[in-house]
């Protein structure tokens, strides 16, 4: 019997995850990005976002949390960004942006994670975005061409 309850739990938690990820494609569609989720993304190590997402000339990798008050994502997902950019995307990292995104209830918060903390290797041990939090983009007004 526990088994069963720990399968409808993980079951739940995952589409938890699956609902806040299909959720931003359509925002970020609807802002005017060209938006698709990564399918295949899993806790593995292959350096996958959950979400790519471009507008004019810029990329964005998003790792995607559904939270109630607050979100942590640990260096491990962060670093996974950064390679995942560095490795596929044969362009500038003026170009290339690796996003953290909680889904705080119908409020979403965005913060953009620095590249030369990646390249110094100076990424924190975890990104904590809080409810209360302004968050460092605005995906209506970044970056437009």
């Amino acid at each position: 019997m526990s088994r069963e309850i720990d399968r409808i739990k993980l079951r739940r938690w995952r589409k938890r995850g699956f609902y806040s990820e299909t959720v931003l494609v359509k925002l970020l569609q609807k802002k005017g990005y060209y938006a698709v989720r990564v399918p295949v993304s899993n806790p593995s190590l292959n350096p996958l976002p959950d979400i790519m997402a471009r507008r004019g000339q810029h990329l964005f990798a998003f790792e995607v949390k559904n939270a109630t008050y607050y979100a942590y994502f640990p260096k491990q997902q962060i670093d996974k960004l950064f390679r995942f950019l560095d490795e596929f995307i044969p362009s500038g990292i003026e170009t290339k942006h690796a996003v953290v995104a909680a889904h705080l209830g119908k409020r979403w918060l965005f913060k953009e994670i620095s590249w030369a903390d990646w390249q110094k290797d100076k990424l924190p041990e975890k990104v904590r975005i809080l409810k209360r939090d302004r968050g460092n983009l605005n995906i209506e007004t970044c970056y437009l061409q």
